[in-house]
């Protein structure tokens, strides 16, 4: 039989490593995908550290996941795939279909959800095995690099963005402008609302602006953010991608009645928000998880239709420590994708 690659780590926190492996056979709804892309997602260090429960070394993380499948199982046919299909996988891996919000039809909050490099190998490969049920069909006018990041960083932006209270014309903010918040701007301003990009430093608001937010507010300026935007009318909805407790606390009393905060930035630290900032104008919390496959397959078509990419570094698999590392530190920008090929 013959092998793939793998890029593995053995033990937490630990170094990645290529391996080989021997290519298995798709099972019953399964198909086998030949990787050509992956994105490094800042939640791949939940399974790298072994930060969530049932974590087994080695580990091959990654849920930003686009190829082509190469073999399909018993009854995927039936689905409407066919071997060479273009598909992407993202954070929504597959569902259990048998927990009660799978059987309410909700199924991104399914209490088994299938995340690839957790319930199953990642797609930091060149190859993966993953249900049917987790694949969302890629347009012709996303590339693989393309179309991996939007598998999780997009679909979670554009999902929490269309999911939230605000109409076309509502002001709407979007806290940080890393890998999720640059897409956020590109997803509010095309989906019609007054946007507002917040973020640490002057020096930003030229790129914000090139993004095509209408409002840039420096969260360093001395003016305190939620004074910022109740000058602005004060925010419908703000979906907050950045990674601070702190920064995401800062602007629930730039609310406007009845706003609501969208948090979306995976941080452990407790947000400082008291009932009284919520009850007298009855503003919301809420978190938002990712998207189900086809929320990744909306995610994608809005983007094709709009001429909206992730801002991506592409590197060979061969460096995924190098990506990860850099990922890690702040020195990615953006979004590193791996790819084969």
């Amino acid at each position: 039989m013959s092998s793939y690659r793998v890029a593995q780590v053995t033990t937490s926190g630990g170094p990645f490593e290529i391996a080989e492996r021997e290519v298995p056979r798709p099972g019953p709804g399964h198909v086998r995908i030949a990787v050509e892309a992956c994105g490094v997602c800042h939640s791949d260090a939940l399974f790298v550290n072994a930060g969530v429960p049932g974590i087994e070394f080695p580990v091959v993380p990654g849920h930003e996941i686009a190829g082509r499948i190469e073999e399909m199982g018993e009854g995927v046919e039936e689905r409407g795939f066919r071997v060479g299909d273009r598909v992407a996988v993202g954070w929504f891996g597959g569902s259990c279909g048998h927990c009660k919000p799978c059987r309410q039809g909700d199924f991104i909050v399914c209490e088994n959800l299938k995340v690839p490099g957790w319930a199953y190998d990642g797609g930091f490969a060149e190859k993966v095995i993953a249900p049917a049920d987790a694949l969302a069909r890629i347009p012709d006018g996303l590339t693989a690099a393309d179309a991996g990041p939007m598998a999780c960083a997009g679909v979670t932006v554009f999902d929490g963005l269309r999911r939230s209270s605000a109409r076309p014309g509502d002001l709407v903010g979007v806290l940080g402008l890393g890998g999720l918040g640059h897409l956020g701007v590109r997803y509010a301003v095309a989906m019609g609302f007054e946007t507002v990009a917040i973020a640490r430093g002057p020096e930003k608001a030229d790129f914000a602006k090139q993004l095509g937010a209408h409002h840039y507010i420096d969260s360093t300026s001395g003016t305190p953010v939620a004074d910022a935007l109740r000058s602005l009318g004060g925010a419908k909805a703000v979906v907050a991608t950045a990674g601070n407790s702190q920064a995401i606390t800062a602007v629930v009393d730039g609310l406007a009645p009845r706003g609501e905060l969208v948090a979306i930035g995976a941080v452990p630290e407790p947000l400082g928000i008291s009932p009284v900032q919520l009850l007298m104008s009855g503003r919301i919390v809420r978190g938002h998880p990712s998207g189900t496959s086809q929320a990744v397959e909306d995610t994608m078509a809005f983007s094709a239709l709009h001429g909206i990419r992730p801002m991506i570094e592409t590197v060979p698999l061969d460096e995924a420590d190098a990506a990860y590392r850099k990922m890690m530190t702040g020195g990615a920008r953006f979004r590193m994708v791996l790819t084969n090929g």
